[in-house]
């Protein structure tokens, strides 16, 4: 699943604070959207194992919600919901494709790693990969609500979530042709960085 989609769907969670608490909905939106993307930033760096962890961020996010339930400052309430965004995020990721290039061609049998079980886990591929058509319908279904009962800078982050998710959406299939070709040339101290996957044509 894209990046953005992770995002829309962090929002989505923390967005009934709106009204059952809206004191505390910019806390808990900040948070969701947070926790949704930060597993994404080992994106260069063991992806989808550095900072992916399935069953870890459940286990972490059990006692910040009940702390946030029993004492709702908005620093708890951030805590939570970065925590469950993290979590969906991790747990969603093994319902996409697999860590390829080209994931639509299921090469792949690795899609997110299960630090407690100490392997990878397979891929069910019900969104076939990244910014496949699917996946873009799925962010348009989660942006719709959000883009009514959400107001400010969240909105104005729904909408950009939207475009940036279709434009990739459109580009996905080109980006795995050009991805070879632009990480072939980068330079040398760089090199060791780069994932193996983006090497390869």
């Amino acid at each position: 699943m894209m990046l953005p989609t992770h995002a829309l769907l962090g929002l989505a969670i923390a967005a009934p604070l709106v009204v059952v608490a809206p004191e505390l909905a910019p806390a808990a939106l900040v948070g969701g959207f947070l926790g949704s993307v930060l597993p994404d930033l080992d994106l260069y760096a063991g992806h989808r194992r550095t900072l992916h962890y399935p069953t870890l961020y459940v286990v972490a996010a059990v006692p910040v919600v009940i702390a946030a339930l029993l004492v709702a400052t908005p620093w708890l309430v951030a805590a939570a919901f970065l925590f469950a965004g993290a979590a969906l995020h991790s747990r969603m990721d093994r319902y996409g494709g697999g860590l390829e290039l080209r994931p639509w061609e299921g090469t792949s049998d690795r899609a997110v790693y299960d630090h407690v079980r100490d392997r990878w886990r397979a891929p069910k591929r019900w969104i076939r990969y990244d910014g496949a058509p699917e996946d873009v319908v799925l962010s348009l279904a989660v942006s719709a609500p959000l883009w009514i009962v959400l107001e400010g800078p969240f909105r104005w982050l729904v909408g950009l979530g939207v475009l940036v998710g279709g434009v990739y959406g459109l580009l996905r299939r080109q980006l795995a042709t050009l991805a070879p070709v632009v990480f072939g040339s980068v330079p040398e101290p760089v090199v060791e960085y780069v994932p193996s996957r983006y090497k390869h044509d």
